[in-house]
C-alpha cells in the first residue's frame, strides 16, 4: 500500500533540511517561529499565538517548537527580547557616531526608538501594546523596564559627562526621574502610535525630547 500523501503545508517534506549542520537547523527553525509569531502578534496580537498557530504560520512540525521554547508564554519571552535586543543594537549602532553630547545623544535615542517602532508596527506591538495585558509579555516587559530606569538613574549619579546637577542627587530622585522619563516616553509613544496623539513622527519626537530635558536633563 502506498504511504498516504503529505498535505500540502506539511513542513517536513523531503529535502528541506538536506546538507544544514543539526545546530544550524535549530537556529533557522527557532527564527521561523519567532517570526511566525511576529506576525500573528501584528495581525492578531498576543491571544493570537498559540503553538498550533505559530506551527501552521511556520510549517513546521509542533515537535520542533518544544525544542526551542517549553510553552506559548516562553516564545512571547523570546519574541520580546528578540525585538528589544533589536532596537537596542539600531540604537547603540547610532549612538556609537553621535557627539558626545548628552542632549544630542538623548535626541538620537528618543527618535530611534520612535522611527524603529514605527518602520514596523509589529514591533511596537510586541514591545508597547500587548505587554501590558498578556501575562507572560507583561512579566518581561517589567523586568526591562526596571533594568532600563536603574541604568538610567545609575548613568546620572554623579557623572557630570552625563548630565548630573552641579550639587549631589540622591539616589532616590533619580529613580524617580528615570521612571517618569520611560512612563512619559512609552505614553506618548503608544498614544501616537494608536492615533491619540495627533502629531507627525517628527513633531512627536520633539515632544518627548521636551520631556528628556525637563526631566533628566540639567537646566541650561
Amino acid at each position: 500500500m502506498s504511504p498516504a500523501p503529505r498535505p500540502a503545508d506539511d513542513p517536513v517534506g523531503p529535502g528541506r533540511w538536506t546538507g544544514v549542520p543539526a545546530d544550524e537547523r535549530r537556529v533557522e527553525r527557532r527564527r521561523l517561529l519567532l517570526d511566525a509569531a511576529l506576525d500573528l502578534v501584528g495581525t492578531g496580537g498576543a491571544d493570537a499565538v498559540t503553538v498550533r498557530a505559530v506551527c501552521k504560520a511556520a510549517r513546521l512540525n509542533p515537535r520542533y517548537f518544544y525544542e526551542s521554547f517549553a510553552d506559548r508564554g516562553e516564545l512571547l519571552v523570546g519574541l520580546y527580547d528578540d525585538v528589544a535586543v533589536a532596537l537596542g543594537a539600531v540604537v547603540a549602532e547610532r549612538l556609537s557616531v553621535a557627539p558626545d553630547d548628552l542632549a544630542e545623544a538623548a535626541r538620537i535615542g528618543i527618535d530611534t526608538v520612535f522611527r524603529f517602532a514605527a518602520e514596523d508596527p509589529r514591533r511596537a506591538k510586541v514591545l508597547y501594546v500587548e505587554a501590558l495585558t498578556d501575562e507572560a509579555l507583561a512579566r518581561r516587559r517589567l523586568d526591562a523596564v526596571d533594568a532600563f530606569i536603574a541604568a538610567l538613574a545609575s548613568g546620572r549619579v554623579g557623572d557630570g559627562e552625563r548630565g548630573a546637577t552641579s550639587g549631589p542627587r540622591a539616589p532616590a530622585i533619580d529613580v524617580v526621574a528615570a521612571s517618569m522619563f520611560t512612563g512619559g516616553v512609552e505614553e506618548i509613544l503608544t498614544g501616537w502610535l494608536g492615533g491619540r496623539i495627533d502629531l507627525t513622527l517628527d513633531e512627536v519626537v520633539d515632544a518627548a525630547v521636551a520631556l528628556a530635558h525637563r526631566i533628566l536633563l540639567p537646566p541650561g
